[in-house]
């Protein structure tokens, strides 16, 4: 089969497109799926540049969001059959543990993310558990549906779990316009909080506005710190989403109320930033990393895409060979919304 696979980290030109062995046959308990959408995630970038962690598999295969018809179910892989529609989740963990039975499987010490810890959906087949197969209806197409697992999962699960966002708070969303701030500003406004996103250019600003957002600080063009402020009253808001990092960090710290909540799951900007001591205690704020999510979450946010109350946002549909021009125009911050591989 063709996947797009890297043999060393380094830049996009470590991407290659060319022939693997074909994912295998499935197991008793398996499911083999045609790819027919894959998300693109700042989480590739890292993984392709060398993240600093666990090992991965090498050569590898990036990829995390999958969608799919089914094209081959294993014997005990019930209610699964050929062409089905299907979404693989992200999240691969135990089942067994205290944290998977509870709900909290990104706790699990097991806990794997597809196209991380193991090989993934830059390919135009991949097998899974069949625990990790989630039927999808026809509300919208593959590569729509592929936009939506992990960033959908990730923001559902820093703001509400985490955060604990509650109804009427005024609640900070840096970047709109990637994919998982085109994913939390839907959800913050769906739970009935204000508002506030920051994006890097005017034209983002309708964009975000049609998501739901109140107030869109174009963050090139004024500190969005300030802006803050002023849209508050000096109160600041109750939650950060963070997910941007060292770039951000002092600056969204200073953004917050009085015993104010930052979330946060990513540092693309650097990892590396320091803390003013007396600031966090005297302030008493809170500090809290969110990993994903589980799959409980998971199926609360497809339900509710279902519904249309939530929709994925999709920027742009790449053909799979093109993951180079995908990476650079995520890099390049040129995207509003998801980057979809489409084998």
């Amino acid at each position: 089969m063709k996947a797009v696979v890297f043999h060393e980290h380094g830049g996009v030109d470590k991407l290659r497109y060319e022939d693997v062995e074909d994912a295998p046959k499935p197991g008793a308990h398996g499911v083999k799926v045609r790819v027919r959408g894959c998300g693109v995630n700042h989480l590739d970038i890292w993984v392709r540049e060398g993240l600093r962690g666990p090992e991965i598999p090498m050569p590898h295969i990036l990829g995390s969001e999958v969608t799919g018809e089914v094209v081959e179910a294993g014997r005990s892989a019930l209610g699964f059959k050929v062409g089905q529609r299907v979404m693989v989740m992200p999240g691969i963990s135990c089942r067994r543990c205290s944290h998977c039975l509870s709900g909290n499987d990104s706790q699990c010490g097991d806990f794997r993310i597809m196209g991380y810890q193991t090989q993934g959906g830059y390919a135009e087949f991949v097998t899974v558990s069949a625990l990790n197969v989630l039927p999808i209806s026809d509300a919208w197409s593959l590569e729509e549906w592929a936009a939506v697992p992990l960033v959908f999962l990730t923001a559902w699960h820093m703001l509400l779990t985490r955060g604990a966002l509650r109804p009427g708070e005024d609640v900070l969303i840096h970047a709109a316009g990637s994919g998982i701030g085109s994913a939390a500003v839907q959800i913050a406004k769906l739970c009935g909080a204000r508002v506030i996103t920051t994006v890097g250019s005017t034209e983002k600003i309708g964009k975000a506005k049609d998501l739901g957002a109140d107030q869109v600080i174009n963050y090139r063009e004024q500190d969005f710190s300030e802006a803050v402020n002023e849209l508050t009253a000096d109160k600041g808001v109750e939650l950060v989403f963070e997910h941007i990092g060292q770039e951000t960090w002092e600056k969204s710290l200073r953004c917050l109320a009085r015993g104010g909540r930052m979330v946060v799951c990513g540092a693309t900007s650097g990892q590396t930033a320091t803390v003013d001591i007396p600031f966090l205690f005297l302030r008493q704020l809170s500090i809290h990393g969110s990993y994903m999510g589980g799959r409980r979450e998971l199926l609360d946010v497809l339900r509710l895409l279902d519904q249309g109350k939530l929709r994925p946002v999709v920027d742009t549909v790449f053909p799979l060979k093109d993951a180079v021009l995908a990476h650079e125009r995520m890099q390049g911050r040129k995207s509003f919304g998801k980057l979809v591989l489409r084998p």
